[in-house]
């Protein structure tokens, strides 16, 4: 009898202890289970920024795009051919995909507005990964790329940009403290096109190509899965990475080596198909919007240089695929590629003239929908044409490497099914917001557009894949558009606080609330 008491208060001993241990666990991000052997798998995210659907697999551009790279990805994994972005602007839309929040939950709605000190409970996709036992490591754009956007305590080590190519604009110590402004070249503008302004140039520089921005971001992350290698070859244990490369092309300025210039010969450059009366269909705020940065456009197309702008834009998108086929090289060669899931995405889309727009910041097609390929170990590969959000990114990973849900609870949802079999049943369209109360839903067929004001949109896509004819006024498609409209947030967080309500030290990494005197810690 008294060896049973014994036993039962050990066991009862035991089990406290643990209990503990899981709570002391949780509160400083340790994972009880990465003490264990780990068979999850590595993931290596992949981010490319402003690319829009003009790739081989997706074929949003006329003529012939050189992709070879990302395509036999999409070959290989399960493509996402109707993917759409958050937030159509880099900022709001990686921070909702990395905390997996729309920016209607967070009023994280522009490029003014810091993530961390506005979220600061949040545990963003990086840091969730590292509380539950990954090496996390990145290098380039992931988060957005001004300082302030990359806090170091989301990572075990990260590369920033360090913007060698194009110093000549990155003096501003708020956004780029690290830089070195320097005197523009004498050959700037390389476009040959007057009064674009500094950030809207392009062409190939007078440097060696390894000395453009997004080659440090390689080289980053082929060293570390060369040294995952090795350490794999000498029987070392290692955590499983998460192993993020975010590059900045085909961001502006367009800046790429001069061979990507010549896969696109001039005559052969295809315009986008515009429509005389487009705009006559729209409501104010879509008018507004068309016209935003119009003028670059208007610049570009008069100085006779659109065939020339499509042209760098598409030598901006083979040299991104180009060093995207290095990393995955890498990853084959490392033998590592059995164990290691790959995903592929663009931030948002692109205008090349489409509604007289240039740019992006819109909610129509060409701003929002977005590459996307999930790659997971000895699943089947296929083409899945549900519409998906980027936002669903989040939970799919949580599912996928079967790690514990983060503090927050994410606004997206598990694409696992759609990854195991891409014709799996799947109740929800993809959502895009645009600044406070501007949204566009899209079905398998159809997009919706409704502004704050109540002006509406609606197209579709079987019959109209360019968006010429709104038919939110048409009584055949009231149905249609009051059955989409219920997917737009009725309750729309404030905007966050900017830049200006916070005195930011990019050496100590802290934010300092002006009125409150909060601080917030970023290392």
């Amino acid at each position: 009898m008294t060896h049973d008491l014994s036993r039962k208060k050990s066991r009862w001993l035991s089990c406290l202890l643990f209990a503990v241990w899981l709570v002391i666990g949780k509160q400083v991000g340790m994972n009880p289970t990465c003490f264990a052997k780990d068979d999850r798998p590595n993931v290596l995210f992949l981010a490319v920024d402003d690319m829009n659907d003009w790739i081989g697999c997706l074929g949003g551009y006329g003529g012939v795009v050189h992709t070879p790279n990302i395509d036999r990805l999409a070959e290989s994994g399960m493509l996402f051919n109707n993917a759409h972005c958050v937030s159509p602007k880099c900022a709001p839309s990686r921070a909702a995909l990395l905390t997996g929040l729309r920016p209607s939950t967070t009023g994280l709605y522009d490029n003014g507005h810091w993530w961390l000190p506005n979220l600061e409970k949040a545990h963003s996709l990086p840091l969730h990964f590292r509380n539950n036992g990954y090496q996390v490591v990145g290098a380039g754009k992931i988060f957005h790329h001004t300082a302030g956007n990359h806090p170091p305590n989301q990572w075990d080590r990260f590369q920033r940009i360090e913007f060698r190519e194009d110093p000549w604009f990155r003096g501003n110590r708020l956004n780029y403290p690290w830089s070195r402004h320097s005197t523009f070249p004498g050959k700037f503008p390389f476009s040959g096109v007057n009064g674009l302004g500094h950030e809207n140039d392009w062409g190939s520089l007078d440097i060696p190509d390894s000395d453009y921005d997004d080659e440090l971001t390689v080289r980053f992350t082929i060293d570390f899965l060369e040294r995952m290698a090795i350490s794999r070859k000498k029987g070392k244990h290692e955590k499983p990475f998460f192993l993020a490369c975010g590059l900045f092309r085909p961001h502006l300025p367009w800046y790429v080596p001069q061979r990507f210039f010549n896969q696109y010969p001039l005559e052969k450059i295809l315009l986008p198909q515009v429509q005389g009366d487009d705009l006559e269909d729209l409501p104010t705020t879509g008018l507004q919007l068309a016209a935003d940065r119009r003028s670059d456009f208007d610049r570009i197309r008069n100085q006779g240089s659109w065939k020339n702008a499509i042209q760098a834009y598409l030598a901006s998108i083979s040299c991104a695929d180009d060093r995207l086929g290095r990393v995955l090289k890498a990853l084959r060669q490392s033998g590592l590629e059995r164990e290691t899931l790959v995903v592929l995405w663009s931030d948002h889309g692109w205008h090349l003239g489409e509604k007289q727009h240039w740019h992006k910041s819109t909610l129509w097609e060409e701003s929002t929908r977005v590459p996307l390929v999930i790659r997971l170990p000895d699943a089947k590969p296929g083409t899945c044409r549900r519409p998906v959000s980027l936002l669903d990114l989040f939970p799919t990973l949580v599912s996928l490497c079967r790690l514990q849900n983060p503090p927050q609870k994410l606004d997206g949802h598990s694409l696992k099914n759609l990854v195991l079999d891409p014709n799996s049943s799947w109740a929800f369209p993809a959502l895009t917001e645009f600044r406070k109360g501007n949204a566009a839903v899209r079905d398998q067929r159809f997009r919706y557009i409704r502004y704050q004001n109540g002006g509406e949109e609606l197209y579709d896509h079987l019959k109209d894949p360019h968006e010429f004819d709104n038919l939110a006024d048409d009584p055949a498609y009231r149905k249609k558009r009051k059955e989409l409209s219920r997917w737009i947030p009725e309750k729309w967080a404030p905007p966050a606080a900017g830049k200006k309500a916070f005195h930011f030290d990019p050496g100590e990494f802290t934010w300092v609330h002006r009125k409150s005197g909060r601080v917030v810690r970023g290392k």
